[in-house]
């Protein structure tokens, strides 16, 4: 039933790998009989999506809302496995009403259409390990579902956008790029093109609501929201980091990102051994030479972080081009140096999406 299955006639070697790689990933998910699977209650509360209707050629509607997507939480309750498998388990889903709206219209349906709501993107939804897992989806989605998604339309995009996507691109090919549709201010309108209006939930423009006339369409869609801590596995997610530093007894580390034009985040995760550490962002005043925390503007407060215990992570979207500095602390302990591990990087926004969304 996947999409891959199909005519084996005279393969090329790298379809042959392909195809090889496919059955793979199918006995990997056990893919055969992952309709009789269910997700544990934490993910079939807290994943925000789910689909509801059919677009105008009869295809399946995958609706994600990016405001509900608690990643952290997800990925502190459940494996990177399990929130994979909950999403090819609700791809197979939709490949079945695919044969079944073949079916009942007497023609092959075989592509799905996706909506994404980016409403209420934030910082948060770039930390690290939960884009890795979004990735990971993305990369899997292209090598055994190639051609799938008809389209991926995107509504409520906000400025954050651009960055977002540019995490996501290389993961997904030509092809699927240039099915991204950016829909404006007047998204509802657009939306009605693809999908007809009993087939469109209220909330997205259109006349459907569940039978107790809630116009969100709870019965179809989780719109998800914050993980609840009693969920929780585990205090943190394992991490790799990129460098290793001492910070001497009573010394401080400057680490600096040059940020070419305003809009770019920087993205950061660290964490000590040997004890807490200070840690602060900074925007240098005067190029060429080390400044003094009080010499530099303070863009993130400095403050103490029990990162011996819990690594620590966050980002912020840079307002001004300039030198930022992140400023390792330990200016206060007199007799203990601290290890530390950190990673730091700049997202910059994809030019395509960002030209489109500042038109709107």
């Amino acid at each position: 039933m996947g999409s891959m299955s199909g005519q084996v006639g005279d393969l090329s070697p790298s379809q042959e790998r392909a195809l090889a790689q496919h059955m793979k990933f199918r006995k990997q998910q056990d893919l055969d009989n992952i309709l009789a699977w269910q997700p544990s209650e934490v993910v079939r509360l807290y994943e925000p999506s789910g689909f509801c209707g059919h677009d105008r050629e009869g295809s399946p509607v995958w609706y994600h809302i990016i405001r509900g997507l608690d990643l952290k939480g997800l990925l502190l309750s459940v494996s990177k496995q399990e929130l994979l498998r909950f999403n090819f388990w609700s791809l197979e889903l939709l490949l079945r009403d695919c044969e079944q709206q073949s079916q009942k219209l007497g023609k092959k349906v075989e592509k799905i259409s996706t909506v994404f709501d980016f409403e209420g993107l934030s910082l948060r939804h770039l930390w690290k390990p939960g884009v890795e897992l979004v990735q990971e989806f993305f990369s899997a989605l292209e090598a055994n579902y190639p051609e799938i998604l008809k389209n991926l339309i995107v509504v409520k995009a906000p400025k954050l956008f651009p960055v977002a996507f540019n995490l996501i691109k290389p993961y997904i090919t030509e092809e699927t790029r240039r099915k991204v549709l950016i829909l404006g201010g007047n998204w509802k309108q657009e939306l009605l093109k693809f999908i007809s209006p009993d087939q469109l939930p209220v909330e997205f423009g259109g006349t459907m609501t569940d039978p107790d006339g809630n116009p969100k369409c709870l019965t179809k869609i989780n719109y998800g929201g914050d993980v609840p801590q009693h969920y929780f596995l585990r205090n943190h997610v394992r991490v790799q980091y990129d460098h290793q530093a001492t910070v001497g007894r009573g010394s401080s580390l400057q680490v600096d990102n040059e940020i070419l034009f305003p809009g770019c985040v920087l993205r950061w995760q660290f964490a000590s051994d040997g004890g807490d550490i200070g840690f602060g962002v900074f925007l240098k005043t005067k190029m060429g030479e080390r400044q003094r925390a009080a010499e530099m503007t303070e863009v993130l407060a400095s403050q103490r972080y029990n990162a011996h215990m819990v690594p620590e992570d966050g980002s912020l979207t840079c307002t001004e081009a300039g030198v930022y500095i992140l400023r390792f602390d330990n200016t206060y302990s007199l007799i203990h140096p601290k290890h530390i591990s950190y990673t730091v990087e700049v997202l910059l926004p994809d030019q395509t999406s960002l030209e489109k969304i500042e038109k709107f």
